[in-house]
């Protein structure tokens, strides 16, 4: 396992990943960030929790609907797609209480 340190609106994340996911987390962190970023400037939604927690959603819905016309349907069932959200909710809440997110925390 190798770690990756990520970044998410500022903050950084140790994440465990195998290499050869490396390169498909880090887009995921793109889509993430581009995401948060986003519900953050809109001004409707205050607080990185609640960031996270809408930025989550929206992209499980974009997945689960294909109604995200830009990227292509992710391709994960529910089951899936719930553990991935809870491990970034553990994660972020791991961070918000610690000030920084578990060492060699695993969200794939």
């Amino acid at each position: 396992m190798d770690t990756l340190l990520l970044k998410l609106m500022g903050r950084e994340f140790r994440i465990s990943c195998k290499p050869e996911e490396r390169a498909a987390l880090q887009q995921a962190v793109n889509i993430v960030e581009t995401k948060m970023t986003s519900i953050r400037n809109s001004g409707r939604v205050v607080g990185l929790d609640n960031i996270a927690v809408m930025a989550a959603l929206q992209i499980a819905h974009e997945s689960l609907t294909g109604s995200n016309q830009d990227k292509p349907v992710l391709g994960l069932d529910i089951e899936s797609i719930e553990r991935k959200i809870e491990a970034i909710e553990q994660v972020v809440d791991a961070s918000l209480n610690s000030g920084g997110a578990p060492k060699n925390a695993s969200l794939f």
